[in-house]
């Protein structure tokens, strides 16, 4: 399964993983937010919430899809974040892994905080 994420003149598709969490956003298809960026990371929230689980993590490499548990958001790293300590993404918390962008993840840099986001089956 694959989401479409859309703002403006971006769009790029996730590839999911075949977890809970996972299952649980792609059932929710479609929705809209708003996005948020912290440091070099677009985050949003979603209509659906889930527990943290077992191979969770709060480091990842850039491009990495996760969602972040305690914010019922889905966190898009694509670089540094304000408390990276090296050039690996660090999350605000451990987060869920929830697939992969496809393509190049830095385009991701185009969306500003407050834009529009559009989630969708691809």
């Amino acid at each position: 399964m694959r989401l479409k994420v859309e703002s403006g003149s971006v769009s790029l598709e996730i590839e999911l993983r075949d977890t809970p969490t996972a299952k649980v956003l792609a059932a929710a298809l479609p929705f809209e937010s708003t996005a948020q960026t912290w440091g070099e990371e677009v985050y949003f929230s979603t209509p659906v919430s889930a527990k943290l689980e077992p191979d969770a993590q709060q480091t990842v490499e850039p491009g990495t899809a996760c969602f972040w548990t305690q914010g019922e958001a889905i966190a898009l790293p694509f670089g540094r974040t304000p408390i990276s300590t090296d050039a690996r993404s660090r999350l605000a918390a451990p987060c869920n892994l929830i697939g992969k962008v496809l393509g190049d993840c830095k385009v991701l840099a185009k969306i500003s905080s407050g834009a529009k986001i559009k989630v969708t089956a691809a």
